[in-house]
This record gives structure tokens, C-alpha cells and sequence, in this order.
């Protein structure tokens, strides 16, 4: 793993899940990781179920944007971890790729989209354990 290890999170509209693990894995990681998401198919917008959650834990998506997913994003990640985007992620050898399955929060209320949080904020959580060994 380099330095600063690069992760990139996938999921198809780029407006929940990849969007809260962003944020999440920036949040914990203080600058230690580079964080970028990005998906299959865009959305216009961000969730705004979305938005209320991370809000609640001081977290302001509100100026971020649904971002296309590149090869050249792709390429520069050392972890690729997807969300439910299926076979549109493109695969290159070397990479670390995770797929974790998390429902989706399109169409779900505030109430529905905080235990959705909460299981990425662990495994957000998790995983930089894995990549920020004790005393890194």
C-alpha cells in the first residue's frame, strides 16, 4: 500500500452509498487516505435522504455532485469498492476490489436511509483499519 493509499467508491448513481462512504472514509481518515467516488450512470443530484443523514453527524454533502466513473479514476485507486454496480466497473489487474452489498437509499425516507449509514460508517470504519495499520 502506498503512503497515502487511494480509494475509490463505486455504486450506479453516484448519490447514496458511494457519496456517504466518501465522506465517511474522509471524515475517520483526517487526510491520510485520498477518497474519491464516482457511478456507473450518474444521477442529476444527491439523495436528499442522503444529505440529512450525514448532516446529522456533521458531514455537509450539499456542494457535492454525482461524478461519472472513469478508467483513469480507476486506475489511480488502489482500492475499488463497489455497491451494487455490478459488471459497469472496470476490472485491472492489481487493484484490491470489495463489493460490499448494501440496500440501496433511492426512494427511502430519512428513518429507512440511517441504518444504511451506519453499516458503511462500520465497515468505512473497518477498512481503514486495514489500510492505516496502528501508528501510521
Amino acid at each position: 500500500m502506498p503512503e497515502v493509499p487511494e480509494v475509490l467508491f463505486v455504486c450506479v448513481h453516484n448519490a447514496g452509498r458511494s457519496q456517504m462512504a466518501a465522506a465517511l472514509l474522509d471524515h475517520h481518515a483526517q487526510g491520510k487516505v485520498h477518497v474519491r467516488s464516482a457511478g456507473s450512470a450518474p444521477a442529476d443530484t444527491i439523495n436528499p435522504a442522503v444529505i440529512t443523514v450525514m448532516k446529522e453527524l456533521g458531514l455537509d454533502l450539499s456542494r457535492e455532485f454525482p461524478k461519472p466513473l472513469t478508467n483513469e479514476v480507476v486506475q489511480a485507486a488502489d482500492v475499488v469498492i463497489t455497491m451494487g454496480c455490478g459488471d459497469s466497473c472496470p476490472i485491472y489487474p492489481g487493484k484490491r476490489y470489495l463489493d460490499w452489498e448494501l440496500d440501496d437509499p433511492a426512494g427511502k425516507t430519512v428513518d429507512q436511509v440511517r441504518p444504511i449509514r451506519d453499516e458503511i460508517d462500520s465497515r468505512v470504519r473497518a477498512l481503514l483499519a486495514e489500510l492505516l495499520p496502528a501508528g501510521r
